[in-house]
């Protein structure tokens, strides 16, 4: 198992409340071969556990609360596009290898929305596994 997501996991964040997004989904599903941090969108009794156990701090992007835990896991309440549901986002997680995942679409628009290299890269990914 890759460390971030041991890191992730070693965390017992309370199930129902998260959900892995990013690349981790990609990552999991044996897509991609690493990863360069683990990004989890969170809630209620997740968002309070995380707090308790990282450290504050505020995206650069768009200001939004981040807790970091140690240096590769990121844990955030919002989604940085649209008027997304988070709720729904984290209601609707697939579970892969026992960890709640962000569904596809959602990863989808994200990575179109920031349209880095590494998201054209993973987009081209999704595209050619989804056929």
């Amino acid at each position: 198992m890759h460390p971030y997501i041991r890191e992730l996991i070693d965390l017992d964040l309370p199930v129902g409340d998260w959900a892995l997004f990013g690349s981790g989904p990609l990552l999991l599903r044996g897509w991609i071969s690493d990863i360069g941090d683990v990004d989890v969108l969170s809630r209620g009794p997740a968002w309070e556990k995380a707090k308790a156990a990282g450290t504050m701090a505020a995206l650069p992007e768009d200001g939004n609360e981040i807790v970091e835990i140690g240096e590769r896991v990121t844990v955030g309440r919002t989604w940085a596009y649209g008027d997304s549901d988070i709720n729904e986002m984290i209601d609707t997680a697939e579970m892969i290898d026992g960890i709640p995942c962000v569904r596809l679409e959602h990863i989808v628009a994200y990575k179109q929305l920031f349209d880095r290299p590494k998201d054209r890269e993973h987009l081209a990914i999704i595209e050619r596994r989804r056929l």
